[in-house]
């Protein structure tokens, strides 16, 4: 293991630490608050996909169809 793996771990498991030795309704307060901000973070991550494939498909990067003309298209 590299030295910033090590550190890494280390540095996680001081986090971990602290984290316990916060009273339970703190820890459950930050579990909420940490589940709150990924799921913010997968969605503006969702949202710039979605803006993306926007952008392509009105390029004329993206063509819809049917999985038969996938597969035809992918056979040629």
């Amino acid at each position: 293991m590299g030295s910033d793996s090590f550190s890494n771990v280390k540095t996680l498991q001081e986090a971990l630490d602290i984290i316990e030795s916060l009273p339970e309704n703190q820890q459950e307060d930050l579990i909420n608050i940490l589940k709150k901000r990924l799921i913010e973070r997968k969605r503006e991550i969702l949202a710039s996909t979605i803006k993306d494939a926007r952008e392509e498909y009105d390029m004329g990067k993206i063509k819809k169809g049917s999985v038969d003309d996938l597969l035809k298209d992918i056979s040629e």
